[in-house]
Parts: C-alpha cells; structure tokens; sequence
C-alpha cells in the first residue's frame, strides 16, 4: 500500500536535468510568445532611409522650434511687420509677442480713451474682479487709503510692482506715461 501512495504523490520531473529543462523552458517559452506578438502587431516593417521622410528638409522642419524668445529690450526688425502691414506700431507688436497675454494698445487720439485702452488691456483682468488683492476700480472704501498716500506712491507701485501684481501690471511694453495714465484713469474711476 505504501508503493501506490508515492506513486500518487511523485513528480514528473525526477532528475536535475529535467527540472532544468523546465525552468528554461518556462522562462523561454513566454518571452518567445511576447516577442513574436510584437512583431505580429507591428507589422515588422522595415525603415528604409531613403523614405522622403528622412530627409534633411523634413527632418529640420520637425526639429525646429515652435516659438521665439523676444525679449522686451530686444527688437528684431526682421521679425516685426511694419505699421503699414499689421495695423499696429512696431513696439507694440513685440511687446505682445514678448508678453504673453499683454495685449499691444492701439494708439488713441484721445488720451483718456488710450487711458481706458491700457486699463482694459492690461489691468482690468485683476482690477475689475480683484483678483489677488487688487482693489476693484470704482470701490471707493479699497481706493481711498491709496489715492490719500498720493499720485507717485500710486505710480511707483504700478511701475515696480507690488504685491501680486507684477511690473507695469504684467505688460512690460508700457512706458512710464502710459502706466501712469492708467492709474490716473483707475483713480478717477474710484473717487
């Protein structure tokens, strides 16, 4: 009774050899599976180098860059149409391809109008909801402690910056005049 209880309970593999033969063959096995499926779901195609797609024009086209860094006191004239083209000054059309979301500001006759132009392109987005602090124009209460600290306080802070806002409310294309023209304008608003 003994002899069938071990037939039972024995293993196919009986010999180091065949348990070698099994671990190989479990570890060969699958790795030959995935590597003929990868060659199936590819397709295997070769690359040929001739392809038009490798040539030097194509291969330039899509390795060059998508953008230009300009900076604000740079101004490559090559790059930058002429008034007559765009409807717009030279400086303000790298001012807006420098500053992302500085939107240029036409040049108004009327200078309360250029004024409003600068406040809605450059200071309303923080100044109409208050946004990081900034008091909200016509809010007389927010205003008052910073008209009573006088017009220059007004100005250095617009120029420099202050707090959250950046300089020059985030569009640097402006010049000193038109930062203060703009808070001359805000002020107005909120007395």
């Amino acid at each position: 009774m003994s002899g069938t209880e071990d037939d039972d309970h024995s293993s196919p593999i009986r010999t180091p050899k065949q348990l070698l033969t099994v671990v190989a063959a479990a570890f060969v096995f699958p790795v030959l599976i995935i590597w003929l499926l990868g060659k199936f779901i590819t397709g295997d195609a070769p690359i040929d180098p001739n392809s038009p797609a490798f040539s030097d024009e194509k291969v330039a086209e899509r390795l060059k860059p998508v953008g230009k860094l300009v900076l604000a006191g740079d101004s490559p004239q090559s790059d930058v149409p002429s008034e007559s083209e765009s409807g717009q000054t030279a400086g303000a059309a790298v001012a807006s391809a420098a500053v992302p979301g500085a939107a240029p500001v036409a040049d108004a006759g009327d200078p309360a109008e250029k004024a409003k132009a600068i406040y809605t392109a450059s200071c309303a987005a923080c100044h109409m909801t208050g946004a990081a602090g900034a008091p909200k124009m016509g809010d007389n209460a927010a205003w008052a402690p910073r008209i009573k600290a006088g017009n220059e306080t007004l100005y250095e802070s617009a120029i420099k910056g202050k707090n959250a806002m950046p300089p020059r409310g985030g569009n640097a294309s402006l010049s000193d005049a038109d930062v203060k023209a703009a808070v001359d304008y805000m002020v107005s608003q909120s007395k």
